[in-house]
């Protein structure tokens, strides 16, 4: 059986692009870096790939805002492709700064490019927080996620504007469509503003959300961060069982082995 090909898509400024990698190769995909200058010179082709991933990092710096420049750069110049690429049914995924990027893009929340409906803004607390959360996994139609709604599970958050918020009717949209797929929450699995639980205030205690069709997924806290045991601070107790941030990954290749 083939290995679905996954398009790691880096540029200046991005530095989890190789624990990405990792975290899907284990999965048991087959993984490549890919600049975001290959696909603008034809070097690298987006339809090549089944499945792509936006790490976390700091893409150019975070000028302007985060993940900003990237996302005009994808709507500016990949935006045929992109678009082609998602309407093809293809899981994207954008961690941290991948994230950013996605809301920034439009295909977070409504899948279309241009289209901005929601943002991440700096952290409640005014400081970069970079800690272990508590995340409940919602009843969603997100394909990263099968088989995990309603588990509370633990990963880690790093980044210094990760507030989400949505105005009124959007917020409405996002929660009665179901496309809130994680929320911070204590240890016993309810939602929680209150800090550090909640690091950086999102509204709804929201950490991650998908598209309506479960196939584009974006959250804040790293999942890549926890694919082994050991990765944990607590792993010495034996209480973690299976990697938390593992499914995420399997989830997306096993849906396009199946596809």
């Amino acid at each position: 059986m083939l290995k679905p090909k996954v398009c790691i898509l880096r540029t200046d400024g991005t530095n989890c692009d190789a624990e990405t990698l990792h975290a899907f190769e284990k999965a048991g995909g087959q993984c490549r870096m890919v600049h975001v200058n290959q696909l603008r010179s034809g070097e690298e082709r987006l339809s090549d790939y089944q499945i792509m991933a936006l790490p976390g990092g700091f893409s150019y710096g975070d000028d302007v805002h985060s993940g900003k420049i990237l996302a005009v750069e994808l709507t500016s110049y990949l935006k045929e492709s992109l678009q082609e690429f998602v309407d093809s049914g293809k899981p994207v995924i954008g961690i941290c700064n991948g994230f950013q990027v996605l809301v920034r893009t439009g295909l977070l929340p409504g899948r279309k490019l241009g289209d901005i409906r929601c943002t991440l803004m700096h952290n409640h607390s005014g400081r970069f927080e970079c800690r272990w959360v508590n995340l409940k996994v919602e009843d969603s139609p997100c394909i990263f996620t099968r088989g995990m709604s309603g588990k509370t599970i633990s990963v880690q958050v790093a980044h210094g504007e990760g507030k989400f918020y949505a105005d009124g009717d959007q917020l409405n949209t996002l929660e009665t469509g179901g496309q809130v797929v994680f929320r911070y929450s204590a240890r016993d699995g309810a939602p929680t503003m209150s800090y550090p639980q909640n690091p950086n205030g999102s509204i709804n205690s929201i950490a991650g959300i998908c598209d309506k069709t479960g196939l584009v997924m974006g959250l804040m806290p790293h999942p890549e961060r926890f694919v082994a045991v050991h990765q944990h601070p607590d792993w010495r107790r034996g209480e973690m069982g299976e990697p938390h941030g593992l499914p995420v990954f399997i989830n997306a290749v096993k849906y396009c082995i199946e596809m």
